[in-house]
């Protein structure tokens, strides 16, 4: 995960801001839908989803707080690459988790449309915002924000594969279809992961905003 070094603006930064507050606005209403809807469906697609929502939660202020810390940039960016890197690997490991749970045959789920209309929300929303902040990621020379991008696309990705799993289990009765997609991720998740922590030792060029 290489990114230049980029002049800092203060317009970027600002940009990076607004961006960061839409996602824990979203992120925020997203946990709380989807693990609702979770419990009332008894679906571990959305319970997986959920936490994943909620992990992303803690990634997006992490990369607020790094962009808003009045503390060294350089330090600031090294720890926030190493946490949201972190987090990343919580997310494999979660998806592995409640993958497990469906596989085991844990839980019947039941259908649940607000998780459905949640889950296409998500899907069309999440790869727009991971575009934007990729793109800023390239202009403040940022791999926390980088890895906060990547975590947006994964939303994305996981949001249309728990999509398939609860119409694949409505239509067919298939409930082992979306854990065993969702499983499918858990080498891109912890790849990126590790790239966001090998990025974070290599900070001295990285944006001083």
């Amino acid at each position: 995960m290489a990114i230049a070094a980029a002049p800092a603006a203060p317009d970027l930064q600002r940009r990076v801001v607004r961006l960061q507050v839409l996602t824990i606005a979203w992120m925020t209403v997203e946990a709380i839908v989807a693990l609702a809807a979770a419990w009332m469906a008894r679906s571990s697609a959305l319970l997986g989803f959920g936490g994943d929502s909620a992990i992303k939660l803690f990634s997006a202020i992490v990369v607020l707080w790094r962009f808003c810390s009045k503390s060294d940039s350089g330090e600031a960016e090294k720890l926030a690459a190493r946490a949201v890197g972190g987090l990343l690997f919580v997310v494999a490991a979660f998806v592995i988790f409640s993958s497990g749970l469906s596989l085991l045959g844990y839980r019947e789920s039941q259908p649940s449309f607000a998780g459905i209309i949640l889950l296409i929300v998500a899907a069309i929303g999440m790869p727009w915002l991971a575009s934007q902040k990729r793109k800023l990621a390239t202009q403040v020379a940022s791999p926390s924000l980088r890895a906060d991008s990547t975590e947006s696309a994964l939303c994305g990705y996981l949001s249309l594969i728990a999509l398939a799993g609860l119409l694949a289990n409505v239509t067919f009765h298939a409930p082992w279809a979306d854990p065993i997609a969702a499983l499918a991720l858990v080498p891109l998740i912890a790849r990126e992961g590790w790239e966001a922590i090998r990025a974070s030792r290599h900070c001295s060029n990285c944006s001083s905003i």
